[in-house]
């Protein structure tokens, strides 16, 4: 049979197992092919960012109905609570803001039109991320476990489950609590590091004796570089909290494999945070302007623009999840390769029936 019917090159031994078994009713899943030239560089078998963009658009028309599904019921409620900012106080943030112009006055920094706007900003982000955690910590991390369930599901060739998912989600969800809650750990701790180091370095240069214009020109630097440091983090969180759905491990040892695994691949995941990051950065900026500020006529298009506005909030989110559950396959495909380790299925270990795992028990016995 000609390699061009199936699924992905990367999944090719799943696909083989399921066609050994006589698991193969389900249409043909045609993904993108990798070119298995004699090349043994692993950046010519990687796939480039694009290339994982075309293949979650494939798995999207793939499982329309179920990922629309997570979208409509998981995320859209997030999406709009988060958007919306109906659970931020903003005295709260004033007074967070005004603290954090005061420190950033005590270090030297002169208080700059956009060096306000960042500290409100900042303000607005923190209290959010904090009010919104509840939501963060139960619906949001259910729709990223079931975007990676059908992700693997379309990789083995299979149609996404409900009730599999439950039980499979029954027995995984403390491990990703544990390291979604170490995820949170990390942010924190990278943006607690960026305040002292810029806190740090400003007072530096008051000693020294520089002045008010190299300061902020080394606080953005300093910003700058502590962007790519900080997307670096959240790449290798976002694939850790992958590995937690997907490989029996959990908390820092999900972060550590993530590091280990997404190892020279680091530019394709900075290109698909970049993407993310600008799409919904994008649609943050249209709701700002067309809904949260009445910039024209009488406000009566909010009826619809706000709903259509975080519906396509939530769609991004969708696509970041997958891009991440498939970035993850591509970096898992390599390592596989790489060391000539035979690709077994995931996840089929946790819907055995209790009946099933009593007579092996006896049988051993």
């Amino acid at each position: 049979m000609d390699d061009s019917t199936g699924i992905s090159p990367r999944m090719n031994s799943i696909s083989l197992n399921k066609e050994r078994h006589g698991d193969s009713h389900l249409p043909n899943f045609e993904l993108e092919k990798f070119d298995h030239s004699v090349q043994s560089d692993h950046h010519f078998h990687s796939k480039s960012a694009l290339e994982i963009l075309r293949e979650t658009v494939r798995i999207l028309r793939y499982n329309l109905a179920g990922f629309m599904a997570i979208a409509a019921l998981l995320i859209f409620p997030v999406s709009a609570v988060l958007m919306s900012n109906v659970l931020v106080d903003q005295a709260i943030v004033k007074r967070l803001t005004i603290r954090l112009l005061l420190i950033v006055k005590s270090s030297g920094l002169p208080l700059m039109p956009f060096i306000k706007q960042s500290c409100q900003k900042f303000s607005e982000m923190t209290i959010s991320a904090i009010m919104c955690f509840p939501l963060y910590i139960t619906l949001l991390l259910l729709s990223k476990a079931a975007v990676v369930y059908s992700v693997d599901c379309t990789y083995s060739r299979k149609m996404f489950d409900a009730l599999k998912f439950l039980v499979i989600v029954r027995k995984i969800w403390r491990r990703i609590v544990s390291t979604y809650l170490w995820v949170c750990m990390v942010l924190v701790g990278c943006l607690t590091l960026f305040l002292l180091l810029l806190v740090t370095v400003s007072n530096l240069f008051s000693i020294i004796g520089f002045t008010s214009d190299l300061k902020v020109y080394a606080a953005i630097a300093l910003g700058l570089a502590f962007s790519i440091f900080l997307a670096n983090a959240i790449i290798i969180c976002n694939i850790g909290v992958v590995i937690s759905v997907l490989e029996d491990v959990s908390g820092p040892q999900a972060l550590l494999r993530s590091s280990v695994l997404i190892r020279g691949q680091t530019q394709v995941g900075l290109l698909i945070f970049l993407g993310s990051t600008i799409g919904m950065a994008f649609v943050e900026g249209l709701f700002e302007h067309r809904v949260k500020t009445l910039s024209y006529g009488d406000g009566s298009s909010r009826i619809w623009e706000g709903p259509l506005l975080v519906l396509m909030y939530s769609f991004v989110t969708l696509i970041d999840s997958m891009m991440s559950a498939v970035f993850y396959f591509s970096c898992k495909s390599y390592s596989l390769e790489f060391s000539n380790v035979e690709c077994q299925p995931v996840l089929e270990a946790l819907t055995s029936s209790p009946i099933s795992s009593n007579v092996q028990r006896h049988g051993v016995q």
